[in-house]
């Protein structure tokens, strides 16, 4: 059944309104949605349950971390993906910025931290709404095309710029960042992506699974003691970012 504009439009209304209480100026800080994931979406998640659950954990953990240290010159937002945080937002110096980094990567479970807090005046409360609103409009042409796994991706948007995180193959990597560039509004992309093999993918099915794929043998750190089997720890994927990582370990890839 094809998407009317007026059907896209209302998807991208709803897909927003699980934010809106993020958007009073007097809320110094906005969990980035994982807790608010339902129980439908766990069927058609690329990460694994336990990833699933830790992101909810992470999100609420960090909230509580980051309000202890907040201030009138602090709007934080927090989005965990398989376990590596995004942090998104204005503070007021670049000693909060480190402050919140540090603070964040202290969270039980969080294995990496992409900090793109800027130093500032906090946006507004029209901006945040603008920002809503075109993180619906993404959210909506991703499930409109039909060459990608829309679900693959969360679209998080600050100011115009639209982060995209997951766990996709170069394709659909590549395919999301040309659909969210054309979507009016958004002034840059910057992907925060985990990058697979197709043939990950392919073994993933196979077995029935819906988490992220198995690591890929190959040079790496050494082994680290073995997960508990009652522990939400579970083994990780290696990381690919886009393109190799720069010297300092940065895994976003602005696109403009």
């Amino acid at each position: 059944m094809t998407t009317t504009p007026f059907k896209r439009l209302a998807i991208a209304i709803a897909s927003g309104a699980v934010l809106v209480a993020g958007l009073s100026a007097c809320v110094p800080l906005v969990v980035g949605g994982a807790a608010a994931v339902g129980m439908g979406m766990v069927a058609t998640d690329r990460r694994s349950s336990g990833a699933q659950l830790d992101d909810q954990g992470i999100e609420l953990r960090a909230a509580a971390r980051v309000r202890e240290i907040a201030n009138d010159h602090m709007y934080v937002s927090v989005t965990s993906y398989n376990r590596q945080v995004l942090l998104t937002g204005a503070v007021g110096s670049e000693a909060d910025r480190r402050r919140v980094e540090d603070v964040i990567q202290r969270v039980d479970n969080v294995r990496s931290v992409v900090n793109e807090l800027t130093v500032g005046p906090s946006s507004t409360f029209q901006e945040r709404s603008n920002d809503l609103f075109v993180s619906g409009k993404v959210k909506a042409s991703l499930l409109d095309a039909k060459d990608i796994f829309a679900n693959s991706f969360k679209v998080v948007t600050e100011r115009g710029v639209v982060y995209l995180m997951g766990i996709a193959t170069r394709r659909e990597t590549e395919r999301a960042t040309d659909i969210a560039r054309g979507v009016s509004g958004v002034q840059k992309v910057v992907r925060v992506v985990e990058v697979v093999s197709e043939s990950e993918l392919a073994n993933q099915a196979q077995r029935g699974g819906t988490g992220a794929p198995a690591p890929v043998a190959g040079p790496g750190p050494g082994p680290g003691p073995a997960p508990s089997s009652s522990s939400s720890r579970v083994p990780l994927p290696p990381m690919e970012p886009l393109p190799p990582a720069q010297p300092g370990g940065a895994m976003t890839t602005p696109v403009r």
